[in-house]
C-alpha cells in the first residue's frame, strides 16, 4: 500500500511543476519577443525649393517686360509720325513721302502696336509670377504668347528694314532710285522706327528664355 501511494506521489508533485514550467516557457518567449516593426508616417510637409532665385528672375522678366513695352510703342509712334514735304513743288503735283504711302510700314505701325498693347496686358501676369514664383500656367501662358508677339515684330521690323534699304541705296537692275538723297529726314525717321523695333525684338527674345529659365526645375504644378 505505502509503495503504491510513494509511486503515485511523485506524478503527483511533478505534474504541477511542469505546468508552472512550461507556461513560464511560454510567457518568457512571448516576454522576449521582439515588437513588431511599426511603419512610421510622416505628416511633415516636403519643403519646396528656395523660391529665391526664381522670384528674381520674375523680377527680371517684369523689368524686360516694361523695356520692351516702351520700345515697341516708341518704334510705332516714332513711323506713325513719318511724313516729309519737299520745299519744291509745281503747280500740279508736290514731292511728298508719308509712312502709309508704303504697306510695309502699315503693317509695321499695326504689329508693334500690338505687341505693345499685348506686353502692357501682361504686366498683371508677370506680377502674378513675382508673387507665386512655382506657378506654371501663367508663366507658360506669357512664354507662349511672347514666342507669337516676337515672330510678329521681327517680321515687320525685317520688312521695315528692305524698304529702308531701297530708300537709301535704290535698286540699278530694277530703275528704283535713292529717295533718302531727297527725303534725309523721313529716311532718318523710318530708320530710327526700324532700330526701335529690333530692339523690342531683342527683347522679346531674352523674356523667352528668361521665361524658358524659370520653367525649369519647377516639380509642383501650381495652377
Amino acid at each position: 500500500m505505502d509503495s503504491g501511494k510513494e509511486g503515485e506521489a511523485p506524478a503527483a508533485t511533478t505534474s504541477p511543476e511542469s505546468r508552472r514550467t512550461r507556461s513560464n516557457g511560454k510567457g518568457k518567449g512571448i516576454a522576449d519577443a521582439a515588437p513588431p516593426s511599426a511603419t512610421v508616417v510622416s505628416t511633415k510637409a516636403t519643403p519646396l525649393p528656395r523660391a529665391g532665385w526664381k522670384k528674381g528672375v520674375a523680377i527680371l522678366d517684369f523689368i524686360l517686360r516694361l523695356g520692351t513695352i516702351g520700345s515697341a510703342l516708341r518704334a510705332a509712334a516714332i513711323m506713325g509720325n513719318s511724313e516729309q514735304i519737299l520745299p519744291f513743288f509745281t503747280q500740279f503735283f508736290q514731292f511728298h513721302a508719308q509712312w502709309d504711302d508704303f504697306p510695309m510700314f502699315q503693317f509695321f505701325v499695326f504689329a508693334n502696336g500690338a505687341a505693345g498693347g499685348f506686353l502692357i496686358l501682361s504686366l498683371p501676369f508677370s506680377i502674378v509670377c513675382i508673387v507665386r514664383p512655382f506657378a506654371v500656367g501663367p508663366r507658360l501662358l506669357l512664354v507662349i504668347l511672347d514666342i507669337l508677339m516676337m515672330a510678329l515684330v521681327m517680321a515687320a521690323a525685317s520688312a521695315a528694314a528692305a524698304v529702308v534699304y531701297l530708300a537709301h541705296n535704290g535698286s540699278q537692275d530694277a530703275n528704283w532710285i535713292a529717295i533718302c538723297q531727297q527725303f534725309t529726314d523721313f529716311c532718318h525717321v523710318t530708320s530710327e522706327a526700324m532700330v526701335a523695333s529690333f530692339v523690342a525684338a531683342f527683347f522679346l527674345i531674352c523674356l523667352i528664355v528668361v521665361s524658358s529659365v524659370a520653367l525649369k526645375g519647377i516639380e509642383k504644378i501650381d495652377w
